[in-house]
């Protein structure tokens, strides 16, 4: 990621959790600890997967600290996959070790924007959210939590209008059901996992979105 990127070992309730902390960009403000959750173990995903990177860069790059991790099961993460609960109790043990405390940003890619919005109804409101971004949320096969109203307004949801995983119809995000009063980008031909072109666009709305 950059040359500050460090392996950590955490620990969850299904043993040895794998981690990789990104430092702030230089020179820039810093900003609190960014958690990000990746896709679908089942399915191949990984902290590594190509739009989790793409959030963790922005974060970056904005001046948060940022941590991406393997769900029980993938990697050299211990334990099986847990259809979700395991899961949010994996990324609570990571904020619980590496960012005991300050404010947090939460972001997830499909399975893992399910997963975030688990845990931020686990960690709201006694921890300071700074921003919330889901992408793809995996919201037509899992039920998934609404975003707390207060929360609405440090929200970023995005979804492509030809995901063929989640249906943008049949997933609820369209109508912003989930997160009303959010900022909602509906990216135009996009699939489930963005294309390089969607994946630029997505990077350039959350610094935007970072920015403020």
């Amino acid at each position: 990621m950059n040359s500050r990127t460090e392996k950590l070992t955490l620990y969850g309730a299904a043993g040895a959790i794998e981690a990789l902390r990104d430092a702030p960009a230089e020179g820039v403000a810093p900003q609190g600890t960014a958690v990000i959750a990746h896709p679908h173990p089942l399915f191949g995903g990984t902290m590594d997967n190509k739009v989790v990177q793409t959030l963790a860069r922005a974060f970056v790059a904005t001046g948060w600290t940022t941590l991406r991790f393997n769900f029980r099961g993938v990697g050299a993460s211990a334990g099986t996959h847990d259809e979700g609960s395991g899961e949010c109790e994996d990324f609570l043990a990571v904020v619980e070790q590496a960012a005991p405390q300050g404010t947090l940003a939460l972001a997830g890619f499909s399975f893992g924007a399910f997963v975030t919005t688990n845990a931020l109804a686990r960690l709201w409101p006694a921890r300071e959210i700074g921003q919330i971004v889901l992408v793809g949320t995996a919201a037509a096969r899992f039920s998934v939590p609404p975003v707390p109203a207060e929360a609405h307004e440090r929200t970023l949801v995005v979804h492509g209008d030809a995901d063929q995983v989640v249906p943008i119809e049949a997933s609820g995000i369209a109508a912003a059901a989930l997160v009303k009063g959010s900022t909602l980008k509906i990216y135009p031909g996009a699939p489930h996992g963005l294309t390089d072109t969607h994946k630029d666009q997505l990077n350039a709305d959350l610094l935007a979105f970072l920015k403020g």
